[in-house]
């Protein structure tokens, strides 16, 4: 096994997965898209796509543009990370709410039910890449319309997808998780470990 780069590229805006990389130790510097670059409209969801599908093509076309930027702007050679989160019920894909009342409806439907939380992780490399999926569930308890309200007016639900973070207040409406709670935050560390232990890291 060869050794591993001193540090990885991270495509990501997201200061969760910062976060998350940092708890494993990892060395990274941010890739982020341009001015130039559409970048929502790789979140476009497909006709007729089921969720986890949809999260590991978005992820593996977030490598693409990453590993394309990296290139243009004549930067190190090192692997690339990129990851995406959806959440799902049923086959419905919920995105990253447009604005309140489209947060309002979301976190409606999750109340007093479960879904899943779907984490796409990818790493790649002149060639060659790796990827991994984590499906977790989760379970809302009955939440009251005031305090739905109340959470929209906060602004914590946009910019994520489902419409909460699990690391915020909504945590108080959770009464059950099967799966990764790092993975629902948006960086499952168990598979993201394992991919990265392929490309040379010890943990």
């Amino acid at each position: 096994m060869s050794s591993p780069s001193p540090f990885i590229y991270l495509a990501s805006q997201s200061p969760r997965r910062r976060q998350l990389l940092e708890q494993l130790g990892v060395r990274h510097e941010l890739l982020l898209p341009g001015p130039e670059e559409d970048a929502e409209a790789l979140e476009a969801v497909w006709p007729g796509e089921v969720p986890e599908a949809y999260v590991a093509r978005v992820t593996q076309a977030k490598l693409d543009a990453a590993l394309s930027r990296r290139a243009a702007r004549g930067l190190p050679e090192a692997p690339v990370l990129c990851s995406d989160t959806t959440v799902a019920v049923d086959q419905q894909i919920l995105g990253k709410p447009a604005d309140a009342e489209d947060a309002l409806r979301t976190l409606r439907l999750l109340a007093g039910r479960r879904h899943r939380v779907i984490t796409a992780v990818a790493v790649g490399q002149a060639g060659r890449r790796e990827a991994a999926l984590n499906v977790s569930e989760v379970e809302f308890a009955q939440v009251g319309e005031e305090a739905l309200r109340r959470y929209v007016d906060s602004r914590e639900p946009f910019g994520k997808a489902g419409a909460y973070a699990i690391q915020s207040q909504a945590a108080a409406w959770i009464s059950r998780i099967e799966g990764s709670y790092s993975g629902i935050m948006g960086l499952p560390l168990f598979e993201t470990a394992q991919l990265l232990s392929a490309w040379g890291w010890r943990f």
